[in-house]
């Protein structure tokens, strides 16, 4: 039954893997259609697939499929492989740590991996507060505990989240997500006490992008005064740059205004860097910029190489007013993807991947501007490092098209690069393509998307 290529066992993935764009067949080829129909049949309906091809290696900026096609990769898994697929790093502490043990339970006999990684994200996130730090699965698993470690500390019940805002599929996090479909459509009742309130998105706000900051934070304000009442807060939590919602940074100004405004209130601000974090932006994380110090950072995707890790790390005060036993899970902190993750910390810090981030961006941005020059259906590009997007719109106009947005997509993936679509309006193509991304691929990867838009 397997459908794997007979030279699987020859060449492995990571970064040996040969850094090129080759198509041998249609994508998806014959084997992933042969897969794609045993996924169909064995796979629940709700679990999607944005290209269905059947991976079997990837490393450094490309993934190879079962039918033998190498694809440029302008996705990283929704930036979780900052530092490439099967970074050397992370495979070597990851495999000693699979052969010394796979599992005994945090909360049961606790292990170094678990301490380290706490440490180290003590020390490289924002702040030189004392902080404290916990382990769990996912982001959306860490958005849950970030909410609940807040209410602890502050005896509080609000949650205050903000339009095209996304944090997660569960419960709790579907409903603090401001899109409904395919997130929230069918799966309510929501958890209560969670208020959403306007951002700063400069492209869309109505008065000029010039005024986002000052009016979104001053309408943000208000609603938590009159509508909520501050006094009953326990957190404010936003995406220093918004992911699913489009890649949306808010005006400057807009974060620091809120920050100040939790901090005057006794408000647990928490940022959710679980896109943005691991040198995403071309710094360590995107609250950097404003030199914003959150009191929980939540972190998840690029952290542990593409190994199931995520963290809520912040403020010791606050972090340590959940009681004995109240955080925690089976398999948070799992030792194996506890190594990947000092792996790969190891690995941005060796390479320097702030520095190579910037220069993503620094090549992605000027092409892609001077694209929105020839195509008006280009509206706005905008992003920071290399978490780049351009949203999306029908010609003379803001109003979204996502149609167009999917041709192009599709377009992109016929001729090998993988490419991501994002935003409320279903109108944004976003690229976060693997920071250790070779130049030349980065460069191709460009000249796909302009002859996409040429041809559609």
């Amino acid at each position: 039954m397997s459908a794997v290529p007979s030279s699987a066992g020859q060449l492995p993935g990571g970064p040996s893997l040969p850094q090129e764009r080759r198509i041998v067949t249609a994508i998806p080829g014959p084997k992933s259609q042969e897969l794609q129909a045993r996924k169909l049949a064995a796979v629940a309906a709700g679990v999607g697939t944005t290209l269905p091809v059947y991976i079997t290696r990837a490393g450094g900026g490309v993934v190879e499929d079962v039918d033998g096609n190498s694809l440029i990769d302008f996705g990283a898994g929704i930036a979780v492989t900052n530092v490439g697929n099967s970074a050397k790093a992370v495979v070597d502490r990851a495999a000693e740590q699979l052969a010394a043990f796979t599992h005994t339970c945090f909360m049961v006999t606790p292990y170094e991996g678990y301490v380290a990684v706490a440490e180290q994200l003590n020390e490289l996130t924002p702040g030189d507060h004392e902080k404290r730090t916990a382990l769990f699965n996912s982001g959306a698993e860490a958005v849950e505990n970030a909410v609940k470690i807040a209410r602890a500390y502050t005896k509080r019940t609000a949650v205050v989240v903000f339009d095209h805002g996304y944090h997660g599929r569960t419960n709790l996090t579907m409903g603090m997500t401001a899109k409904n479909m395919p997130y929230k459509q069918g799966f309510g009742p929501f958890a209560p006490e969670v208020y959403r309130v306007p951002v700063a998105y400069p492209y869309r706000w109505l008065t000029g992008a010039e005024n986002a900051a000052t009016e979104a934070a001053a309408q943000a304000i208000e609603i938590i005064t009159k509508q909520i009442g501050a006094e009953n807060v326990a957190a404010i939590v936003i995406e220093p740059i918004q992911g699913e919602g489009g890649f949306i940074e808010p005006a400057k100004g807009f974060l620091p205004a809120l920050v100040e405004f939790a901090k005057a209130n006794g408000i647990v601000f928490v940022a959710d860097e679980i896109q943005t974090g691991f040198c995403r932006t071309g710094q360590w994380f995107a609250c950097n910029d404003e030199n914003i110090v959150p009191d929980l950072i939540t972190t998840a995707k690029g952290i542990a190489g593409g190994l199931p890790l995520a963290a809520v790390t912040g403020r010791a005060e606050i972090m340590d007013a959940a009681h004995s036993g109240g955080l925690g899970g089976t398999y948070g902190g799992n030792p194996v993807a506890c190594a990947a993750a000092l792996g790969s910390i190891e690995t941005m810090k060796e390479l320097d991947l702030n520095a190579r981030a910037q220069a993503i961006g620094e090549t992605m941005l000027p092409r892609l501007r001077a694209m929105q020059e020839k195509f008006d259906v280009i509206g706005d590009v905008r992003g920071r490092g290399a978490m780049i997007a351009v949203e999306l719109v029908k010609p003379g106009s803001k109003e979204p098209n996502p149609e167009i947005t999917a041709a192009i997509a599709k377009a992109c993936h016929a001729e090998g690069l993988l490419v991501l679509t994002a935003g409320t309006y279903g109108n944004v193509l976003r690229f976060l393509p693997p920071l250790v991304m070779p130049e030349h691929l980065l460069a191709e990867g460009l000249d796909i998307i302009e002859g996409a838009f040429a041809a559609v």
